[in-house]
């Protein structure tokens, strides 16, 4: 049901010429790479959280691994984006060391190291995370 409503979005958008925005499905965690800036010889991402379950998270630390262009493992990253509040959307940016924007080919989220609520540890944050860019390097799972 997902793919079908994003792809009416994305029909939508391309026969408007409106940007498609897509909305965090109902108990979902939408993890957007919305921008990567240059930083001298390093670069700075900017993901969009956008929270669609009705829990607020105290952690959610997400396990990146950044890809040159030809495959190769170029940064490996563990980044806190919690907290995050139920049913909002907030931006997270953090550094990536000693690697320049032009030298990432794609973003994978590779896993969740930890994820928490108010009731402890759980265990089902990676399932419920989607991933989207609106970059020109893809951010998949």
């Amino acid at each position: 049901m997902r793919n079908a409503r994003l792809l009416l979005v994305l029909l939508i958008a391309l026969l408007t010429g409106l940007p498609a925005v897509v909305a965090a499905e109902d108990g979902a965690i939408s993890v957007e790479l919305n921008k990567l800036e240059s930083q001298g010889d390093a670069c700075r991402a900017y993901l969009v959280m956008e929270n669609g379950t009705g829990e607020a998270f105290e952690s959610l630390r997400l396990d990146l691994v950044m890809f040159d262009d030809n495959g190769i493992i170029a940064k490996r990253l563990a980044v806190e984006t919690a907290p995050l509040a139920a049913g909002r959307t907030q931006v997270k940016v953090f550094g990536i060391g000693d690697v320049a924007c032009g030298d990432i080919g794609r973003v994978l989220l590779n896993g969740v190291l930890a994820c928490a609520d108010a009731g402890g540890e759980r265990d089902d944050c990676m399932g419920r995370l989607t991933t989207a860019s609106k970059t020109d390097v893809p951010f998949i799972q």
